[in-house]
């Protein structure tokens, strides 16, 4: 019987999977790390940072966003927030 990480495994990471590095600050890393290790402690399963960054991207597709016309990386910070605001009050 498939547990429930591999479940997680088999539903968010196609068998294609592409090697990517990113570099992080201290502060990011301890948060993907702290999201993991609360996934763990609260359902017994942790996430790890491949999954959790996997996760992100998924969301982010599921939001419709593009790099159209974003110039920073803090431009796209903020359409992300606008795109799930908007989101929660009930636009598309």
């Amino acid at each position: 019987m498939p547990s429930r990480h591999d479940e997680f495994n088999h539903a968010n990471m196609n068998s294609h999977a592409h090697r990517v590095i990113a570099a992080l600050n201290r502060e990011q890393v301890d948060y993907l790390d702290k999201i993991g290790k609360d996934a763990q402690f609260s359902s017994g399963v942790k996430l790890t940072r491949t999954q959790i960054l996997a996760a992100m991207v998924n969301a982010l597709k599921r939001l419709n966003l593009t790099g159209d016309g974003v110039t920073t990386a803090e431009q796209f910070e903020q359409r992300i927030v606008d795109a799930m605001m908007n989101r929660i009050r009930g636009g598309r």
